[in-house]
């Protein structure tokens, strides 16, 4: 099998929501939805690496950006096995990489069960760092 196929394999044998995103069916991105969070993880393929991702919030607005800074930094080394949290574009993402090489279900599901983890137990935390009425 190809990389794509494998990890369209993984998508369905872990029962969760996705689509294939793109209009060339060769496109390799797919969107998965957290059933916790109901946020979207963007599973991609790019080169010889799976990349996943998901926009957690915009930084615009946010009046102690140093403090979600080092809850951030936190985070990345007490909860998040896998990935990190990281900024982009004026957001906070959450974001892992797996190289296709030697990947294997359980590792490809240890990752998305980590990220939607996080998602879910981190939401509160972050949440205090948002401006006042944005969700």
């Amino acid at each position: 099998m190809t990389a794509r196929e494998d990890i369209e394999s993984y998508l369905m044998r872990s029962n969760l929501s996705f689509k294939s995103v793109g209009d060339d069916p060769e496109d390799s991105l797919w969107l998965v939805q957290d059933p916790n969070t109901q946020e979207n993880i963007v599973v991609s393929l790019s080169g010889p690496v799976v990349v996943f991702r998901v926009r957690v919030m915009e930084l615009e607005g946010v009046a102690d950006r140093s403090g979600l800074y080092e809850r951030l930094l936190r985070l990345n080394v007490s909860d998040i096995v896998h990935g990190c949290y990281g900024i982009e574009d004026d957001h906070v993402v959450l974001t892992a990489g797996l190289f296709v090489e030697n990947l294997d279900y359980n590792e490809f599901q240890g990752t998305v069960d980590d990220m939607t983890l996080a998602l879910t137990n981190h939401y509160e935390s972050l949440a205090t760092f948002r401006p006042q009425g944005a969700v």
